[in-house]
């Protein structure tokens, strides 16, 4: 779809269970700010799912007040890299930056589960999707925003993998620019309707649940790993349901999109001995693109070194095969 190269280097081949290695031990704070009853460490929260008399309820801290009785919390970033507008201005004045002196938009931290280190391959079906709900409720407010062009949801897991907190937690950015691989993804999503009339996306879909990547499917979602992977034992997660966004996702299909996640991230887990992993949605906001953009969430274990060669050529090496990642993640979930 993009266009790019990938070497799958079966001469140098490995198998998934070859980066399978003993856990590092994570390094300990005295105090982790995201904890329950850590909430002054923070800056106020901008929502808050709290449980109240067996129902949820939305709200955000206000009057000093930090409640403890959260399932999810969602605060400002303490060190943004995008920050919102100080005032109201022309909206080709925000997109340029050097009036500003920063990037404009949001930086937020999304913390998932009041347990430190409930993470979503352990966390309980219910806590998930309270963190897609969040997701939801976030991505909604934020891509109204005038100044806002993309709206970036993503996760790191592990020290290696960019993540400097333990607790788990995922992020949002705000953003006044459409990132370059999703502009790329629908310049080709584009091209590949106008000559078929069609998503290309929902091509993929059709033709990777009969091939030897698919790795899992339920009623609305398809697991499989793509074909040319940039990275070993990468796997993406499309709905069946063509849409641009995560907005109009149903109960029904939140419910399946947690049960999926969590199958899939367990089965990362248990093959590879729970390695460090990045994962990021794919989405649009411009619903001009609605025929032909699909949005979709992106998994990266990071089990390989980017080194000379990619850096300096743009194209990466994968020792494993996308047919062996998904052969092994099956049998892991089978098991």
């Amino acid at each position: 779809m993009l266009n790019r190269w990938v070497v799958i280097a079966t001469e140098r081949s490995r198998r998934p269970t070859d980066f399978a290695k003993r856990k590092a031990e994570s390094a300990q704070t005295s105090v982790c700010p995201l904890c329950v009853g850590n909430e002054h460490m923070t800056p106020p929260a901008v929502l808050l799912y709290l449980k109240q008399n067996g129902e949820i309820k939305k709200d955000k801290d206000h009057n000093g007040q930090r409640p403890k009785n959260w399932l999810v919390r969602v605060i400002p970033n303490l060190y943004p890299a995008f920050v919102p507008p100080k005032e109201q201005a022309d909206q080709l004045q925000i997109m340029k930056s050097e009036n500003f002196g920063h990037a404009v938009g949001h930086h937020e931290v999304l913390v998932e589960s009041p347990n430190h280190d409930e993470d979503p391959a352990d966390a309980e079906l219910p806590q998930l999707k309270h963190l897609i709900h969040a997701y939801i409720d976030r991505f909604r407010e934020l891509a109204a925003k005038p100044y806002v062009r993309y709206v970036s949801i993503f996760r790191n897991y592990g020290r290696e993998a960019g993540a400097s907190l333990s607790h788990a937690h995922s992020q949002i950015i705000a953003m006044p620019a459409v990132p370059r691989i999703v502009k790329e993804e629908q310049i080709a999503g584009k091209n590949f309707y106008d000559q078929h009339q069609k998503c290309v996306f929902c091509d993929i879909i059709e033709k990777e649940t009969k091939s030897p990547r698919l790795i899992l499917v339920n009623s609305n979602f398809v697991v499989f790993a793509p074909y040319a992977s940039v990275n070993p034992l990468e796997f993406w997660i499309l709905p069946k349901k063509h849409d641009v966004n995560i907005i109009n996702l149903t109960n029904p299909e939140i419910k399946a999109f947690a049960e999926i996640l969590k199958t899939s991230l367990k089965a990362l887990k248990n093959l590879v001995n729970d390695p460090p992993y990045n994962y990021g949605f794919h989405l649009a906001l411009n619903h001009k693109a609605e025929n032909y953009y699909h949005w979709h969430l992106e998994v990266y274990p990071k089990l390989a070194v980017w080194a000379g060669f990619e850096k300096n050529t743009g194209m990466h090496i994968n020792t494993v095969t996308p047919e062996t990642a998904a052969a092994e993640l099956r049998k892991t979930i089978s098991a």
